[in-house]
């Protein structure tokens, strides 16, 4: 039996590797390991490009984080890339913690390492507790992980996920300057739609290309939704790379692009709008 390939950001460890795991459980196969290949990938741009040219059949993607905001370069890659689809979302909670050499001791440490986002969300305490130490930016959480596994002086802001993987005590949990944090990951495909078994809320996600800036754009976009009834769940702007001031919208709304109520709306925005791009329909899976 062929396996099916799931593309995520590695290394191994990662949130986004998790998150391939949680989508892989959603899709009926009674063992991930068995029927899946996940395929590690050095940038979200790879992750894409591994989907569109068919080397895998799905790709996993962060798309937003609950204190940092939007992933910008994912919303870039959906707006002007290929034609991937958004077939899935989930959403992870983020729970950092301190990892340390097997053998280690925290008075060991010298360095501690992690993703950029994984040391300013722990800021209080590697004050509190690591001061002095110098801090290292690292391209993922697993990678700070790999690193702390076979270095007594160092340690890493990871998840217990990637301290399982490779072999590092959790020296303390929770460590992060906030409780709540959570990230949301999109599964993509370019013509593949999984069978996934849900009866609760879909999402239809869309980019909105202005024919120009004029006044009122953006209430002309909010007011065809409005006057449909439909409820949107995020709306934000992102240049359009074509010149200074020049935007475009994301917008994410709850329904099915198969409502007859978005078809009313999006058939109405596509005669006031350059484009209409829907990057998918899909259920939000816990």
């Amino acid at each position: 039996m062929e396996k099916t390939t799931i593309a995520y950001l590695g290394p191994a460890g990662t949130n986004c590797d998790e998150a391939a795991h949680v989508f892989a459980s959603h899709m009926g196969k009674k063992s991930a390991t068995d029927n899946f290949d996940f395929i590690a990938c050095p940038s979200f741009a790879e992750v894409f490009d591994a989907v569109e040219r068919g080397q895998t059949d799905y790709g996993v993607v962060a798309v937003e984080n609950s204190l940092e905001g939007s992933v910008t370069s994912t919303l870039d890659l959906f707006a002007f890339g290929g034609t991937s689809r958004i077939v899935g979302q989930t959403v992870l909670d983020i729970h950092h913690c301190l990892l340390i050499a097997p053998t280690a001791d925290l008075a060991d440490v010298q360095r501690v390492a992690s993703h950029p986002q994984g040391l300013a969300q722990c800021r209080r305490f590697l004050s509190e507790q690591l001061r002095g130490c110098e801090t290292i930016t690292v391209s993922s959480t697993a990678e700070a992980a790999r690193l702390a596994a076979d270095d007594p002086h160092m340690a890493a802001i990871a998840d217990e996920y990637a301290a399982k993987l490779y072999g590092t005590q959790v020296y303390a949990r929770e460590i992060g300057d906030r409780v709540r944090n959570a990230t949301s990951f999109a599964l993509i495909s370019r013509n593949k739609q999984p069978a996934f078994s849900h009866d609760g809320v879909w999402k239809t996600s869309l980019a909105l290309f202005l024919q120009d800036n004029k006044k009122g754009s953006l209430n002309m976009i909010l007011s065809e939704f409005a006057y449909a009834g439909i409820d949107l769940s995020m709306i934000q702007s992102r240049p359009t790379k074509q010149g200074l001031g020049d935007y475009m919208f994301f917008v994410d709304i709850l329904s099915c692009e198969s409502d007859p109520r978005v078809q009313t709306a999006l058939n109405c925005l596509r005669l006031k709008l350059r484009e209409v791009k829907v990057l998918g329909t899909y259920p939000l899976l816990s």
